[in-house]
């Protein structure tokens, strides 16, 4: 992996200058490699060390193909990359559909073996800095729940290691229960907590507060229904015809003491740090909405960012010694804006919003966009949430100017997903469609594309907005209010719910919300889903909550948008969004081009793969397969 070996580079280079000191030439050590006891001799090296660790964090959400992809919230682009094998639920564990490294079995438990090394050798590290060496160590059982946190959100309880193996012993290991698997990484995080407490907090690096948030967020999907084992068997056959269910759920137990330790972690979380904006008392209007959340999405808030805010990104991906950049992108990093943003700025369309995820931001008044109401269908992109503009890019959405190829043929910088009358009994192309007369293979088959997370300095190029820029937020403080609110909630404190929605909504610029009860547990989800969207939240939050059969299992909406002239106007050239000259009209269309999503319980878990239960005998398959 190239992040791992420029990390181990620098380390090496530490070495090598050691040894280019010492007049004992002839007793120098090969100077490819780094001895053990150098490594824990050493705090440099040491340090180099748990940066390697990190580096199987990978990019984070910002890879090519993107976990929203997965879900109801996006639609990959391109065949051919394995998704459909997932999403028309014909995985099995002899044909693995996409998996990401930062998630996937192999990387996480090779990332889980090196944080086992860290663990066992820095106790007895004997360079002389004993503050950089409970950081170290800190980090080290933070990264190691994370990783067992991947795993179990993935796969259920796994097999759990907490050790360095030696050569030639057993290496087969039984799964443990999920509630041992949860166990586990609460007590990693809290020995994290313990020992990153008073240390100093630098982006990127794990921190006493990145431990309580992240047990936070383990204690919520513990307390959810799909892991407590009567409520996942009364809603799926599948999961009650599992003989093993305490491997990926509580065969039983106090559900309600659970959730009340989700409720605890998280508000503890809460009082130790600081939320971006998340002290109104009423909503800001529209334009300041948009801007805080365009502001969150590229870093705002964050420990180096608007710290009179507070501070939003409790752990993040930054372009550092942690997360060095790949060396065949002319800027370095992945960039975001060139996988995901319009054909016709010379973009991919990578992983396009879909009309479900359009559809669940609300009115600007608090209201529910409706495709039934004659108003809302004549003009469906007027009023809306604010974020949602942060979010999506729509046909005429105001964006950057056009490369100087393209500068021409739309000198208004207006996003084009539609087809406008030409005026002689044809239309016009959008430049950002698939017939795109720029590119016509890279356009969007739902007719919409991604702005959040990519910066819209006009003076940057799409394809210069990279993860060197944009930092990807693992965990941020938003995250840890949206889940005490669910907390709250399953606890029966509906007020307190209410108080912490409001003030996302007030940042937002959204109106005070009222409901109680099931509307308020509806409007909480869909909360969640628009303030968190392409985040990699949903797929899981749908899940837990077991409802992917309304999510993923309604397949993939697009809309259609056609522009004619009204009557005595004359055809825009080149063309520009325009309602005096344009009705426009929005049809709603199924799109199975690369899918047929469906669902099935058996997605509710990754399967093992055929190859690792060949070489485990004692593991036992998930549910389904």
């Amino acid at each position: 992996m190239k992040n791992r070996n420029i990390i181990l580079g620098v380390a090496c280079t530490l070495l090598v200058s050691i040894v280019s000191c010492s007049k004992d030439f002839m007793n120098t050590q090969p100077l490819d490699k780094i001895s053990s006891e150098a490594t824990w001799a050493d705090g440099p090296l040491s340090q180099a060390f748990i940066y390697n660790v990190y580096s199987y964090l990978g990019y984070g959400g910002f890879e090519e193909q993107a976990l929203a992809a997965l879900t109801d919230e996006a639609m990959f682009t391109h065949a051919g990359r394995n998704i459909n094998t997932f999403m028309e639920g014909s995985e099995s564990p002899s044909n693995i559909g996409w998996i990401s490294g930062t998630y996937g079995w192999d990387n996480m438990y090779l990332a889980i073996r090196d944080a086992n090394i860290a663990i066992d050798r820095l106790p007895t590290s004997t360079f002389d800095d004993d503050v950089l060496r409970d950081r170290l160590l800190g980090e080290a059982y933070f990264l190691r729940g994370y990783y067992y946190h991947q795993l179990m959100r993935f796969y259920g309880g796994v097999p759990l290691i907490k050790r360095p193996y030696g050569l030639n012993e057993d290496y087969t290991i039984a799964r443990n229960t999920f509630d041992e698997t949860v166990s586990s990484i609460v007590s990693d995080l809290d020995s994290a907590a313990l020992l990153l407490t008073g240390k100093s907090v630098t982006a990127g690096r794990a921190s006493k507060l990145s431990a309580m948030a992240l047990k936070a967020r383990v204690l919520l999907y513990a307390a959810s229904d799909l892991h407590d084992g009567p409520t996942a068997k009364a809603k799926s056959a599948t999961l009650s015809g599992y003989p093993n269910i305490d491997l990926v759920a509580y065969a039983g137990g106090d559900r309600q003491a659970r959730w009340q330790a989700a409720k605890a972690a998280a508000k503890a979380a809460l009082d130790e740090g600081q939320g971006y904006k998340l002290n109104l008392t009423e909503p800001v209007d529209a334009e300041a909405g948009k801007a805080n959340y365009i502001s969150l999405s590229l870093g705002g808030g964050s420990a180096v960012g608007d710290a009179a805010a507070g501070v939003e990104l409790i752990f993040q991906r930054t372009m550092s010694a942690l997360y060095t950049q790949e060396d065949n992108w002319p800027l370095g990093g992945i960039h975001y804006g060139i996988n995901n943003g319009p054909n016709g700025y010379h973009n991919w369309a990578g992983n396009t919003p879909i009309q479900q995820l359009v559809d669940d931001y609300e009115m600007m008044d608090g209201s529910k966009f409706d495709w039934s109401n004659p108003d809302h269908k004549a003009d469906p992109y007027a009023n809306r949430d604010p974020r949602m503009y942060a979010t999506i890019l729509f046909d005429g959405a105001e964006w950057k100017p056009r490369p100087s190829d393209v500068a021409g043929k739309d000198p208004a910088n207006q996003i084009q997903t539609g087809y406008y009358d030409n005026g002689a009994g044809g239309f016009v192309n959008g430049i950002d469609t698939r017939e795109s007369e720029v590119e016509n293979w890279n356009g969007s088959r739902t007719h919409y594309y991604t702005r959040k997370f990519i910066d819209p300095n006009p003076a940057l190029a799409d394809n210069q907005s990279n993860a060197q820029l944009v930092p990807w937020p693992f965990i941020r403080y938003t995250e840890v209010v949206l889940n005490y609110v669910e907390a709250c909630l399953a606890t029966g404190d509906e007020g307190e719910a209410r108080n912490w929605l409001n003030k996302i909504r007030f940042r937002s610029g959204m109106p005070a919300i009222t409901d109680a009860g099931t509307a308020l547990v509806n409007r909480y989800r869909n909360e969640r889903r628009v303030e968190l969207a392409y985040e990699e939240h949903r797929y899981h939050d749908a899940r837990r909550w077991m409802i992917p059969a309304e999510t993923v299992g309604r397949g993939i909406k697009a809309i259609n948008v056609k522009a004619t002239l009204k009557p005595g106007k004359t055809a825009l050239v080149p063309y520009r969004h325009d309602k005096t000259v344009y009705n426009y009209t929005y049809t709603v269309v199924d799109n199975t081009e690369n899918e047929t999503r469906k669902w099935l319980d058996k997605m509710y878990y990754r399967p093992i793969s055929r190859d690792e239960m060949n070489r485990n005998d004692k593991l036992v398959q998930n549910p389904g397969f």
